[in-house]
C-alpha cells in the first residue's frame, strides 16, 4: 500500500510503499476511503523537520538535554547513533481519517463488522495511508449516510468539541473563539449549536467571514475586535474564550483577561504563549483551563491502545464520546465540516497538497485526501513482494520479527555487517518502520505477519525484537517451524511460558538453536574479568550496580506489555552474575533475599550460592541519569576486579594493578552486542558453538522470576 511519511532530517514529505498493517486482536483495520490534512498541526511538523540541525535543536532544547545526557553516559560515538537513528525514522503524517472495515480483531467481533463505515483517529495510527490499524477507542461507526470526506473531520472537530465542553458553554453563553483555522472554525460551529452567542476573531478576512457563515454572529479582524467586543457582549464580556491559535506570543493568553468578563472560563485549545499577568487572571478570579486534545483518554495507553473505558459517571465524555458525538452532529445536520473542505486532491497526489499546505497558497484550509477504491487485503497482499537475493550457500538467512529503537539502531546494523548472514524478512505490526529497515539495510523484504518469515524457505532463524509479552509466543512458534532463534531478553514472562518453550525445544524439528540476548557475556570488558575470576578459585563475590534512571510512568515497558523493568532489565545483571560465578547449573542458588525501594524502580538483590560465592545486584532509578550506568567489581582469591561502563577494566592481585580492557571515551561502549551475534551466527552454520547452553539460559530465565516470587511473597 503507499503511506505519506517524512523524512525528520531532510523535512521531505514521501509517498512511500509500505507493508499493510497488521490487525491486532482489540483493532479493526480500515480501508481509509478520506483522510483530512490538518494544515496547522502537520504543517508545524514539516517546518520543524524542514529546519537544520541548529534550528532543530533551537527548537527542542529537551531532546539536546537528553543527547547530550547520554554523551555523557555513554558516550559521544553510542550518543551520536542514537541521534542520527531517530532522525532517519520515517514520520507517518496524519491523524483523521474515516473509511471502510476490512478486517476485526478477534476481541471487537461484537462490535464491529467487516464493511462497518468507520472514522478513526491517532498520531502514528489513522495515517493518510491506504490501510489503517486502529484500536477500539479510536475508531466510531459513522452514522446514516455521512460522506466520508466529512467523517474525516472527526478528529479535528473532537478536539474543538473537547475544548468547548471545557468551556462549559450553556444557551445564550457569550463565546469568543480566538484563531479561525479547522479547529477555530469547528469550535464555531459547535459553541452555535450549542445555543451560544458566538464571536470570532482571525486576522485573516476570509476566514472571518467563513465564520459567519458557519454560525458565528460576529467575526472580525484584531483591531474590530478591540473596538466592537464590548458592544458585542453588552459591556459585560465573554463568558468563555477559546484559544484555538496557533503561536509562540504571550500576547493572546494576557488579552482573553480583559475581554472575559469576572469569574469567565478562558481554555487553550490551541499552542499558545502561557506566560501571563498573574494579577489580571487573579482579580477576575479567571478561570483557566488547557484542553487535552481529543478528550480524557488521550494519552492515556490503557484507554487508547487496551480499549479500557471509564465509568461514565465520573468521565462522561472520553476521547471516543467525542469522536462518536462528532460524527452524530455530522448526521443531524448541526456540523458541518464540508463547507471547510477548500480543496479536495486525490491520494496519489498527495505530495501536492503538502506543496500547496507548504507554500501557504492557494487559499487552503481544509484539505481532503480522497483514495481510490483498492482490493481488500488478503495474506499475500499484506506482505511487500520480497527482492531477488536469495542468501549465499555461506550465509544464514535470518528474519527480524520487530523493528523498535533497539532492533533498528544496535541488532540489525550489527548483522547487516556480518558476511556469514543474508537479512532476509523484516517484520514490523505497522509496517512502516519495517519498510523503512528493509530499504536501509537492503534486507530481502518487507512485511507485518509472523508467518511469513516462518513460512520463508530462505530464512534460516528467527531474531524476536517485540514486545516482552510477544517472546514466548513467538519463540515456540519459531522453533515449531525448524527455525533457530535469538530472543531479545526477557525468554518469558512467567513459569507457565517458559515451560511451553521446553515443550517445543524438546520436540523440534531441525534441532534448531536458542540464544536469549545476554550480549553481556561477550563484552571484551567482562570476558578478561570472568577469566581471571574463574582462575582464583573459592568463594567469590560480585557487586553489580546499575544507575538505570527512571522511564515515563506509561512507558510500555511498565505495562503488561512489558512486564516490568524487574524481567525486562534486570535479568541481564541476574544472567551475568551466574555467568561470572560459573554457576550456570540447573539450581544454583542457595538463597535469594530481595527488597523493593521506594524509587520507581530500586531493587536490591542478594544471591548466596552453595558454594558460599555471593552476588549483589543493585538497581536503582533514583540516581542522575547524566552519571554512568554500570559498575562491577568483583573479588575472589586475594583479588579485586572492577569493571566501569564498559570504557575501562582493572584487575588488582598481590599490590598489582592490570588493565585488561580501555576503550576512549569517543568511542563509546561495547556490551557485547555483535559479537554475540556473531557466535550466535556461527553456531548456526554448524561452526563452533560459544553460545550458553540451553540449560544455562532456562536457569537464567527461571531465577529471575524466582527473584520475582521473593519480591512479592518475600
Amino acid at each position: 500500500m503507499k503511506q505519506v511519511v517524512q523524512n525528520v532530517r531532510s523535512g521531505q514529505v514521501q509517498l512511500k510503499e509500505v507493508p499493510i498493517p497488521a490487525c491486532g486482536s482489540g483493532e479493526v483495520l480500515v480501508r481509509v476511503e478520506a483522510s483530512l490534512i490538518s494544515a496547522g498541526t502537520e504543517k508545524m511538523v514539516m517546518d520543524f523537520a524542514g529546519k537544520s540541525l541548529l534550528g532543530k535543536a533551537k527548537e527542542r532544547p529537551d531532546l539536546v538535554k537528553k543527547v547530550l545526557q547520554k554523551v555523557q553516559r555513554d558516550g559521544a560515538a553510542a550518543a551520536l547513533q542514537s541521534a542520527f537513528g531517530k532522525l532517519d525514522e520515517p514520520l507517518p503524517l496524519g491523524y483523521s481519517a474515516a473509511g471502510t472495515v476490512m478486517q476485526v480483531g478477534a476481541n471487537l467481533t461484537r462490535e464491529f463488522r467487516v464493511g462497518d463505515r468507520v472514522a478513526i483517529a491517532g498520531a502514528g495510527l489513522a495515517n493518510h495511508a491506504e490501510y489503517c490499524a486502529v484500536p477500539r477507542n479510536l475508531a466510531v461507526k459513522i452514522p446514516g449516510q455521512v460522506p466520508a470526506a466529512a467523517a474525516c473531520y472527526a478528529t479535528l472537530a473532537a478536539i474543538a468539541l473537547h475544548g468547548v465542553r471545557n468551556a462549559e458553554v450553556t444557551l445564550g453563553s457569550r463565546v469568543l473563539v480566538v484563531g479561525l483555522g479547522l479547529v477555530g472554525q469547528l469550535a464555531v460551529q459547535l459553541a452555535a449549536a450549542a445555543g451560544a452567542r458566538v464571536a470570532g476573531v482571525d486576522p485573516n478576512p476570509t476566514r472571518s467571514q467563513l465564520a459567519k457563515h458557519c454560525g458565528a454572529q460576529w467575526a472580525v479582524g484584531p483591531k474590530a475586535l478591540a473596538e466592537g467586543w464590548q458592544a458585542f457582549t453588552e459591556g459585560r464580556g465573554f463568558d468563555a474564550i477559546l484559544l484555538c491559535a496557533a503561536t509562540a506570543s504571550d500576547e493572546l493568553l494576557q488579552q482573553a483577561a480583559e475581554l472575559a468578563r469576572d469569574r469567565a472560563t478562558v481554555v487553550l485549545v490551541g499552542k499558545v504563549g502561557t506566560r501571563f499577568d498573574y494579577a489580571s487572571y487573579m482579580k477576575k478570579e479567571l478561570n483557566l483551563k488547557v484542553s487535552r486534545s481529543y478528550g480524557p483518554g488521550r494519552y492515556d495507553p490503557a484507554y487508547e491502545q487496551q480499549g479500557l473505558s471509564y465509568p461514565p459517571g465520573f468521565v462522561p465524555f472520553t476521547e471516543r464520546d467525542n469522536l462518536a458525538d462528532a460524527v452524530r452532529l455530522m448526521h443531524e445536520g448541526k456540523l458541518n465540516p464540508a463547507a471547510l473542505t477548500t480543496h479536495t486532491v486525490p491520494f496519489t497526489e498527495a505530495l501536492k497538497a503538502y506543496d500547496l499546505i507548504a507554500s501557504g497558497g492557494g487559499g487552503s484550509l481544509g484539505v481532503v485526501l480522497a483514495y481510490p477504491e483498492t482490493a481488500a487485503p488478503t495474506a499475500a497482499s499484506i506482505i511487500a513482494a520480497p527482492q531477488a537475493h536469495p542468501p549465499k550457500a555461506h550465509q544464514l538467512g535470518i528474519s527480524i520479527l520487530g523493528s523498535g529503537n533497539f532492533a533498528r539502531s544496535v541488532l540489525v546494523p550489527a548483522l547487516a555487517k556480518n558476511p556469514n548472514a543474508s537479512l532476509r524478512g523484516i517484520i514490523s505490526k505497522g509496517g512502516l518502520s519495517a519498510a523503512h529497515v528493509r530499504e536501509k539495510f537492503n534486507a530481502a523484504w518487507a512485511g507485518t505477519q509472523v508467518s511469513a518469515a516462518l513460512e520463508d524457505a530462505d530464512t534460516h532463524a528467527v531474531l524476536i525484537a517485540t514486545r516482552h509479552n510477544a517472546h514466548a509466543g513467538q519463540v515456540v512458534q519459531a522453533l515449531q517451524a525448524g527455525k533457530h532463534v535469538w530472543v531479545e531478553k526477557p525468554l518469558a514472562l512467567n513459569t507457565v511460558e517458559l515451560g511451553n518453550i521446553e515443550r517445543a525445544l524438546a520436540k523440534a524439528p531441525n534441532s534448531p538453536l536458542l540464544m536469549v540476548g545476554f550480549n553481556r557475556r561477550f563484552s571484551p570488558a567482562l570476558v578478561p574479568l570472568q577469566a581471571k575470576l574463574a582462575a582464583t578459585g573459592g568463594p567469590r563475590r560480585v557487586v553489580i550496580r546499575v544507575n538505570a534512571g527512571q522511564v515515563e510512568a506509561n512507558n510500555w515497558q511498565q505495562t503488561d506489555e512489558g512486564g516490568g523493568r524487574l524481567l525486562g532489565e534486570v535479568c541481564h545483571f541476574t544472567d551475568l552474575a551466574l555467568w561470572l560465578l560459573g554457576q550456570g547449573g540447573v539450581n544454583p542458588v542457595e538463597k535469594i533475599t530481595a527488597n523493593r525501594g521506594a524509587g520507581q524502580d530500586d531493587y536490591s538483590i542478594t544471591l548466596r550460592f552453595a558454594d558460599g560465592s555471593l552476588a549483589d545486584i543493585l538497581y536503582a532509578s533514583e540516581g542522575d541519569p547524566a552519571a554512568p550506568k554500570e559498575r562491577l567489581e568483583v573479588f575472589g582469591g586475594g583479588a579485586y576486579g572492577v569493571m566501569d561502563n564498559y570504557t575501562t577494566t582493572t584487575w588488582q592481585q598481590g599490590g598489582r594493578v592490570q588493565t585488561l580492557y580501555r576503550r576512549a571515551f569517543w568511542q563509546g561502549q561495547n556490551k557485547g552486542h555483535a559479537a554475540a551475534l556473531a557466535a550466535w551466527v556461527a553456531a548456526c552454520r554448524g561452526q563452533a558453538n560459544r553460545l550458553p547452553s540451553v540449560t544455562e539460559l532456562l536457569t537464567s530465565s527461571r531465577l529471575i522470576l524466582q527473584i520475582q516470587t521473593t519480591l512479592t511473597k518475600g
